[in-house]
C-alpha cells in the first residue's frame, strides 16, 4: 500500500521509530508509505514487514529501483547495504511491524481533529458506515476501508489523514491478544466504542472473559480525558466500563441511556421503523437495513458517537433513513423471480448467525425459506458445540432445507436433526450447479434465502452462482 501522505523527513521519522540511519543521505524527505513494492510511488518509505508467507526484505532493493526515498528494516543480513548507499535512506529498527506503528502514532499525533476507536466482536463495521454516513453530512472525514483494522491496515489508514480532515473512525480488529492494546496506544482515540463482546475468535481469546479483557484494553488505553461509548445492555461491556473514570455516552433499549430506541415496527425487506431517543428528545427514525436488532444497536452506537461530536439530531435522522446496508452484510437482494436473498457472505459468528436466523424467520412470514451455512472460524473448543447450537435453530426456526459447507457441517447437521429436520433436508455442498438444483425446482415468490459463513468458506460465489441462475432486480 502506498500514498502521497505523508511528507516527513529524515530525522523525524529517526525520533519516531527509534531507528538509526545505516546508509543514504541525511536529508531525504519521504512521500508516503508503501509496504508492498508492487504498489510503490516515487519517494516512497518503504517498510520490510515480514508475514507467515513473505518478508518485506526480499524486495527492499526493488523498492530503491523503483524510486523508493527510503526502506526501513530490522534484518541487516537480508540486505547488501553496500549496494544501497547512494539509492536511498537504509533505516534499521528492532522491530518493522512496531515501528510503522510507532510512525502512523507520530503522525496522527500531528492532527487535533477527534479520533473515534471502534472495535466489536460483531458489527464492527456496519456500524462504523453508519457513523460515517451520519458524521460525514457536517465533516469531512477519514474512516477505515474494508478489513484495514489490524496493526498493518490501521496505521497505513492514518497515514491518509492529511489537514482537510475534521473526523477520523477507525475499525479495530483482533484475533490475538494484545492486538486491541497496540491499536489503541496508535490510534490514541478520543471517543472508544466497543459494539458487543460475545463468543468470537475463542480460539485466540480461550473464553469470552479472554475476548472481555482484550477488548476492554480500548477503554483502558484511549484518552483518558475522551469519551466511552457504552452499550448499556451488554453485561460484559458493563464489566469493562466500571473502570473508565471519564466522561461516557450510553446507548440500549433502557429509557435511562442516553441514546435508546422504543417501539421497533419491522417492515420486512424495506427496513425498520423506530422511536430514537437522544439526551431525552424523541424522534420517529427509520432505517433500510431489515429484521435484526443488532442493527438497531449499530446505529444506536453510531448516533452515540454523533452526540458526542454535536452533530444535529436533523442530520442522524436523514443519515439513518438514507442508509444503505454494506455489501455481504445482511444485503437483501430482490431476485427476478419474487424471492429474496439475504446476502450475510461476509462473515459469521454464534450471535451474528442466531440473528441472521431468526431474522430470516420473521422475513418469511409464511413462505419457504433455504439457508446456506458455512463454518464460523475460530471458535477453538467450543466449534463443535456452537455449529450444533446453529443447527438446531436453523431446524427450529422452521428452514425448509440446509445446505452446508465446511469442516464443522456434520455437527451443523446433527444440531439440525436433534431440533427436527429430516436428514433428506440438510444437504452438503460439493458442486454448486448441481448442488442448486433443489432452490431452482422449488424456489418461489415471497421465498427467501440466507447466505451465512466465513470469509474463507467463499459463500459470496454462492450468492453469484443464485444471483446468474434467477437474476437479480
Amino acid at each position: 500500500m502506498s500514498d502521497a501522505s505523508p511528507r516527513l523527513a529524515l530525522k523525524e521519522t529517526l525520533d519516531a521509530v527509534k531507528g538509526s540511519l545505516i546508509a543514504g543521505a541525511p536529508n531525504v524527505i519521504f512521500s508516503g508509505i508503501c509496504t508492498d513494492s508492487r504498489q510503490l510511488k516515487a519517494d516512497n518509505l518503504f517498510f520490510a514487514l515480514k508475514g507467515d508467507n513473505y518478508d518485506g526484505h526480499d524486495y527492499c532493493a526493488k523498492a530503491l529501483e523503483l524510486g523508493a526515498a527510503g526502506i526501513i528494516i530490522s534484518d541487516e543480513s537480508k540486505i547488501n547495504v553496500s549496494k544501497m548507499k547512494n539509492n536511498g535512506a537504509v533505516i534499521k529498527v528492532t522491530d518493522t511491524l512496531e515501528a510503522i506503528g510507532d510512525l502512523a502514532h507520530y503522525w496522527r499525533n500531528k492532527f487535533s481533529i477527534p479520533v473515534i476507536g471502534l472495535t466489536g466482536s460483531s458489527g464492527k463495521t456496519t456500524t462504523k458506515e453508519i457513523m460515517a454516513t451520519i458524521i460525514g453530512r457536517q465533516k469531512n472525514i477519514l474512516k477505515t476501508e474494508g478489513n484495514l483494522n489490524n496493526l498493518i491496515g490501521l496505521p497505513m489508514t492514518i497515514f491518509q489523514l492529511t489537514q482537510d480532515h475534521e473526523v477520523a473512525i477507525l475499525e479495530m480488529g483482533t484475533n490475538t491478544p494484545g492486538e486491541i492494546k497496540r491499536l489503541t496506544q496508535i490510534a490514541a482515540p478520543d471517543i472508544g466504542v466497543i459494539t458487543n463482546i460475545g463468543p468470537a475468535h475463542l480460539a485466540g481469546f480461550g473464553s469470552i472473559e479472554g475476548v472481555r479483557k482484550e477488548k476492554g484494553d480500548l477503554f483502558a488505553h484511549m484518552n483518558k480525558n475522551g469519551i466511552a461509548v457504552v452499550n448499556m445492555d451488554d453485561e460484559n461491556i458493563n464489566v469493562i466500563s466500571e473502570t473508565w473514570k471519564g466522561q461516557r455516552i450510553s446507548f440500549g433499549m433502557s429509557p435511562s441511556a442516553d441514546v435508546c430506541v422504543k417501539k421497533i415496527d419491522k417492515i420486512g425487506p424495506k427496513g425498520m421503523r423506530f422511536q430514537l431517543m437522544i439526551a431525552g428528545k424523541e424522534y420517529k427514525a427509520e432505517t433500510k437495513i431489515a429484521g435484526m436488532q443488532s442493527v438497531v444497536y449499530n446505529a444506536m452506537a453510531a448516533v452515540a458517537v454523533a452526540q458526542a461530536l454535536g452533530i444535529k439530531h436533523e442530520t442522524i435522522l436523514e443519515a439513518l433513513a438514507s442508509f444503505q446496508p454494506v455489501a455481504g452484510r445482511m444485503e437483501i437482494i430482490k431476485l427476478k423471480n419474487g424471492a429474496y436473498l439475504i446476502n450475510d457472505s461476509y462473515n459469521a459468528n454464534p450471535v451474528s448467525t442466531r440473528e441472521a436466523l431468526m431474522t430470516l424467520k420473521e422475513l418469511k412470514n409464511s413462505h419457504n425459506s433455504y439457508a446456506f451455512l458455512g463454518d464460523m472460524l475460530e471458535l477453538g473448543e467450543e466449534s463443535h458445540e456452537m455449529h450444533r447450537k446453529i443447527g438446531m435453530l436453523a431446524a427450529v426456526t422452521g428452514v425448509n432445507i440446509i445446505f452446508l459447507r465446511g469442516d464443522f457441517s456434520d455437527a451443523t447437521a446433527a444440531g439440525a436433526v436433534e431440533g427436527g429436520m429430516t436428514s433428506d433436508k440438510i444437504k452438503y455442498l460439493s458442486d454448486l450447479k448441481s448442488d442448486l438444483l433443489p432452490i431452482k425446482e422449488n424456489l418461489k415468490k415471497g421465498d427467501w434465502i440466507l447466505v451465512k459463513g466465513s470469509r474463507r468458506m467463499k459463500m459470496e460465489k454462492i450468492v453469484e452462482q443464485i444471483c446468474d441462475d434467477f437474476g437479480c432486480e
